[in-house]
Parts: C-alpha cells; structure tokens; sequence
C-alpha cells in the first residue's frame, strides 16, 4: 500500500492528471481570459487549476513547484504573511519556476475585525508580495480557530479596486467546476473544514463524487470514470506543507493533523453545523 501524502505519491497524481488529458492553468489565466472575453466560452477543453495554499513550512512547497516544473505545470501559490509562509528566498524561486504568486490573506483575523486596520494591512501586505510577482489574485486564509471570516473585508471594499481580477470563493461558479482539497490531510476532509467548503459539495457527496486518499483518486482517472466524477474543469487546493518523503515529518504532520481535525470538529459542533 502507497503511503499517501508524500511528494512521491503527489508526482504519480500530477502525472495521472496529465495522462487523463487534463490540462493545467493557473487560476489567474483562467480569470484574465474571463475578464478579457467576457461572453467567450473558455480555451481549454479540460483542465485543472491547481491552487497551493502556503499555510506553513515554505521550503516544502518549493519542492512541489520544482516537481511541477519538471512536469510542465504552473500552478497558484498563495502566501500568508506569517514567518513559516513569508519566506522572500522561496517566494522568489517559485516566481522563478513560472509559478503565479499571490496573496493568502486573512487582515481580518490580524486586525480583530477592525475593518479599516485591516484595509490598511491588505494594502501593505499586497504591495509587499507585488515585489515578487505582478500579483492579480488572492485567497482568503480559513484561519479555523478564528471568529473572522477574511472574506467579510469585501462587504464594505471591493479587491477589484486593488487591481484583484480573482478570489476564488467569489470568482469561480462551483456548480460548473469541481472542487477538491486537502483540507484535513484527506480529500474529503471538508466535513471537518471551518471555511475551506463550498455548497456543491453536499450534492457531490450524495452523487458518489467524493474521495478519500490520493489513490482513490488515481483509481478514478485510471480507470476511465474520471468524466463523470470529476468532470471537465477541476480547482484543486492543497497544502503543500502535508506532501513530505520522510518517515519522521510525515508521521508528525499526521498526528498534527489528526489533532487539528478533532479540534476543526469541536468548532463546528459549538457553531451547529
């Protein structure tokens, strides 16, 4: 049996991807070519946007860009502004690798609900990561312990006044494309996901479209059921800090995480859900 969340098993899954006919583009191509055609059906026929979400641990996520980058993939890194994230050498040589950079934000968070602090500190923090990357997309961290929704910064802004083309919980339409994510060190963890969902989900899960381990869904597109489970447009979020070869950093993320479900579990109780 294949231990899952290694940069090993996550090759092998960028690779059935590929074999499957899937294309990759990033989320920020995706929205530059709706913004720029707006009433044009999009180029590619099938195709994934493959969205990194650099929670901690940057150095790992190098990994999976270099490994991307041999493949032939681009790819959507988005960066937090805490040390473990905010690390300028990696930023750089992902940028480098031809990756889109963009900003992982959560000013609400930071500022306690302070709407103009965190207006103030978006701004900065936006201008910052432009010194790496001209960037045009951001996404909100979930920041699960937290009593702020990040996304409750655009009820009185709007991002598009920054330049922003693309925040994927506002900008994509999940009733046409399928949204996988490694939220909880599975694929179907969004049950244990503070914020890290999206509606679909629900009917997805009562159609059979929901997958446990990345082999699961290898199995899918290998054996030629990917049409129908996964259809022709696909965002898939990970992060990248889980995917790890060594025995001891990977038995430590499961139990971290482990533990962090238990928690995510909790929260979600004591909010009714």
């Amino acid at each position: 049996m294949n231990r899952d969340f290694t940069l090993n098993t996550y090759r092998r899954f960028l690779l059935s991807l590929l074999e499957a006919g899937y294309m990759f583009v990033t989320f920020g191509e995706v929205r530059e070519w709706q913004v720029k055609f707006p009433h044009e059906p999009l180029p590619w026929q099938r195709y994934v946007m493959l969205r990194h979400d650099v929670d901690k641990k940057a150095g790992r996520s190098l990994l999976t860009a270099q490994i991307e980058h041999e493949l032939g993939i681009c790819a959507s890194y988005y960066f937090r502004v805490t040390p473990q994230s905010n690390q300028p050498a990696v930023i750089r040589s992902i940028a480098e690798l031809g990756h889109e950079i963009g900003y992982h934000y959560e000013d609400m968070s930071i500022a306690n609900g302070d709407v103009e602090k965190a207006l103030a500190h978006f701004e900065q923090w936006l201008t910052y990561f432009r010194t790496f990357y001209p960037v045009k997309t951001i996404c909100m961290h979930g920041a699960p312990t937290s009593r702020y929704d990040g996304r409750d910064l655009w009820k009185t802004k709007d991002y598009r006044d920054y330049g922003i083309i693309g925040e994927p919980y506002f900008d994509i339409d999940f009733s046409q494309v399928f949204y996988l994510t490694d939220t909880g060190r599975c694929w179907d963890g969004f049950r244990v996901s503070v914020r890290d969902k999206v509606p679909a989900q629900a009917q997805w899960t009562q159609q059979g479209r929901v997958f446990h381990s990345t082999d699961d869904l290898i199995a899918c597109l290998s054996d030629g059921t990917y049409e129908q489970k996964l259809g022709k447009t696909v965002m898939i979020t990970t992060h990248p800090q889980r995917w790890t070869n060594g025995i001891a950093p990977w038995l430590q993320e499961y139990m971290s995480q482990n533990a962090k479900n238990l928690i995510k579990r909790v929260l979600l109780w004591g909010k009714g859900y």
